[in-house]
């Protein structure tokens, strides 16, 4: 199961009302650490498929969600659960460091 991209109109049923906790990578194609990232998010979607959702959602396209997150910098990950926020970090980390944050959050 790859990652899947999440837009404004889409964004409440993929993620605040999904029975799965939900990990959202804010991103956009001109992003760097963003790209670096990319990879290890989609391996860690195969490895959690049936137990955690991985979606993006790209910034340039989709305003209304990182803003109303406060999202200020891209990369930006943040994990839901039951519709809620419960963890968030910035930045670019190597796929182990995002199993880590992932598994802490659940």
């Amino acid at each position: 199961m790859a990652t899947t991209a999440v837009t404004d109109a889409t964004f409440e049923a993929e993620v605040t009302s999904s029975d799965l906790p939900v990990v959202v990578d804010f991103w956009a194609e001109w992003c760097g650490p963003c790209k670096q990232i990319g990879p290890a998010l989609e391996e860690l979607s195969d490895e959690y498929a049936g137990k955690v959702k991985i979606v993006k959602v790209n910034v340039d396209e989709n305003p209304n969600s990182p803003a109303g997150l406060g999202v200020r910098g891209i990369p930006a990950l943040f994990l839901f659960k039951d519709g809620q926020v419960v963890s968030n970090k910035t930045g670019a980390a190597p796929k182990a460091a995002l199993q880590s944050w992932i598994e802490e959050g659940l």
